[in-house]
């Protein structure tokens, strides 16, 4: 018995409702990595820092399964405008989030090279801000996808700029206390490491955010450098003095 095309949209529809929230599940995953990665660093246990390290097989297990039900459906259902901006939106947000978890992995791991390091309240204060701001940026990314709102998407650039900011704060804290001598160099060098790593996480969101955008207008910022180096390229080929002024 086969469905009548009412059925195959309705079918069609809650795959691509299941996949979004398979996405915001994966997306949730990766959140609650950043605070428990962030008391890894803090705390040093090491114990933990395994666990979250196990816990990114998890991670990788389901982005696999979601990028092969993502290319599934575009061989399968063949979704056109809309749809498809959907399914590829999916399929970046997938491999945004996946690395934002490989970047906690990278903190704990970071941990363990550290350990038995003391570290000054101020970066520590810093490192646990850069946290909070990771993490929020991420759930910002998120809601922007699942409300499909293209304005907080783009939004996130500037919201950005905080994580920016405590990235620059951790530097000059680094050097500070190297300086005193509260921390020796591969210290230094592995917090400086950790701190890119939170802001890395930071573009993470903003990619995400350029991409919900993606999804519901059609538009990515990179058009706008395309559109350019078109007129560019046209503006050349179609100057009637450009071979002579070569």
């Amino acid at each position: 018995m086969t469905m009548d095309g009412t059925e195959q949209r309705v079918s069609w529809h809650r795959e691509l409702d299941d996949l979004s929230a398979d996405v915001l599940r994966l997306g949730a995953m990766t959140c609650e990595t950043v605070p428990r990665g962030t008391d890894v660093l803090l705390s040093g246990d090491l114990d933990q820092a395994q666990t979250l390290i196990d816990l990114d097989d998890e991670i990788d297990a389901l982005s696999v399964d979601l990028e092969e039900r993502c290319w599934s459906i575009i061989v399968r259902q063949a979704p056109k405008a809309g749809e498809l901006r959907r399914v590829v939106t999916v399929i970046k947000l997938i491999a945004e989030l996946e690395r934002s978890a490989d970047l906690m992995v990278n903190v704990c791991k970071a941990t363990r090279r550290m350990y038995g390091s003391p570290m000054t309240p101020k970066i520590r204060g810093i490192l646990s801000a850069m946290s909070t701001e990771a993490q929020q940026l991420l759930r910002f990314s998120l809601d922007a996808f699942a409300d499909g709102n293209a304005g907080l998407g783009r939004a996130l650039s500037d919201i950005d700029d905080r994580l920016d900011q405590l990235n620059r704060d951790m530097v000059e804290a680094i050097f500070e206390a190297n300086r005193e001598d509260a921390i020796d160099l591969a210290v230094a060098v592995q917090l400086a490491l950790v701190s890119r790593y939170y802001e890395r996480i930071g573009d993470h969101a903003v990619n995400i955010g350029e991409r919900v955008s993606y999804m519901v207008t059609g538009w990515l910022p990179e058009h706008a450098g395309a559109m350019r180096a078109e007129a560019g390229r046209r503006g050349v080929t179609d100057d009637p003095g450009a071979d002579e002024s070569a």
